[in-house]
């Protein structure tokens, strides 16, 4: 169901808001099996392209490219299991993930920890506007841009060009950003930066030696386009619509923010399958302990759950357009919207 403004549930979907706890519940205990067999899926496809990719360079760099694209959207997926390990939702035991989480983090060049902690400040304060800065994309309010000075605005203007976000900001992200931690950082949050970066750089030399350092920069430079590119879009459309969610910190409301605030990002199934149901952005954020295979089904229990801000491949392209956060209307709009406010 699309949405133009906040919901207020119906008497008859009332008792499922003061329940919702109850429900998601339901969904919160992972299914070894399943996650296995995720594990199976996901990373097995993924190291099997790489190796083709190893074998094709000699016949068709052409063939070399497309079988990193391929390779790069099962590294979404191989994201969205990091991240559930991230959560504590993948796998019951805290060491497996753990594990897995370092893994995998290693594959998408994240460091486990630290974005573990950054990740968690942006569930809790998500759609605050007293708390933006940390886990979140640069979003200011037309009063806040209104008073910025000219070289504020440019700025920011640039950090929101579609250039910038989906192309330069993965490549930025993933290879330079994300090998520094920051002062607010716990020591060990920091450690762990500082572990993942030994790791990668093992990696990197090893993958050097075995495809040649040319070779590799441009096979990893395709697969970081890639999921990079897949994985800020996903993040950018799941809370950066025109009907989303921000208030003040005395108005802000958990429940509203992860149904009003993420959007449900109804994906074809192929496209679905590769980024692990994070479609389903708002029953994520309304409990980040349900794992990814989960989602959809905790979707479909309850009808508040789908009266939310639904998206699809096609209407998710406005948000191209949307820069700024109008208090007065509660939209995002674009610049454009300065000309008339």
């Amino acid at each position: 169901m699309n949405s133009s403004k906040e919901h207020t549930p119906n008497s008859q979907s009332a008792t499922s808001v003061n329940d919702w706890r109850s429900i998601v519940a339901k969904y919160q205990k992972p299914c070894l099996k399943r996650s296995c067999i995720q594990v199976a899926n996901s990373i097995g496809p993924y190291i099997g392209l790489l190796v083709a990719v190893y074998f094709t360079r000699d016949v068709s760099w052409l063939l070399t490219i497309g079988l990193c694209v391929l390779a790069g959207l099962f590294l979404v997926r191989i994201f969205i299991i990091f991240h559930d390990c991230g959560h504590g939702s993948f796998f019951k035991s805290k060491k497996a993930n753990n594990v897995l989480g370092f893994i995998t983090g290693v594959m998408t060049w994240t460091p486990y920890r630290y974005w573990r902690w950054q990740h968690a400040v942006h569930h809790g304060t998500s759609g605050n506007l007293d708390h933006r800065g940390t886990g979140d994309i640069w979003t200011m309010t037309v009063k806040e841009y209104k008073s910025a000075t000219p070289w504020m605005r440019l700025r920011y203007r640039f950090s929101r060009n579609p250039i910038v976000v989906f192309i330069a900001t993965p490549v930025a992200l993933f290879w330079v950003y994300q090998r520094f931690a920051f002062d607010d950082a716990s020591r060990r949050d920091r450690r762990s930066v500082l572990w993942m970066n030994a790791a990668l750089l093992v990696y990197v030399v090893a993958m050097s030696w075995l495809f040649g350092f040319k070779d590799f920069f441009f096979i990893q430079l395709t697969l970081t386009l890639v999921s990079g590119t897949a994985g800020v879009w996903l993040f950018y459309v799941q809370h950066q619509f025109e009907d989303t969610y921000w208030r003040n910190s005395d108005e802000w409301d958990y429940l509203t923010s992860a149904l009003q605030g993420s959007s449900y990002y109804k994906l074809p199934k192929p496209l679905q399958w590769f980024s692990g149901n994070i479609g389903f952005h708002h029953i994520h954020h309304l409990s980040s302990r349900i794992p990814n295979y989960y989602l959809e089904a905790c979707h479909r229990a309850e009808p508040i759950f789908q009266d939310v801000p639904e998206l699809t491949l096609r209407t998710s392209l406005k948000s191209f357009g949307l820069r700024l956060w109008d208090e007065e209307s509660g939209k995002l709009v674009g610049y454009r919207h300065l000309r008339t406010s």
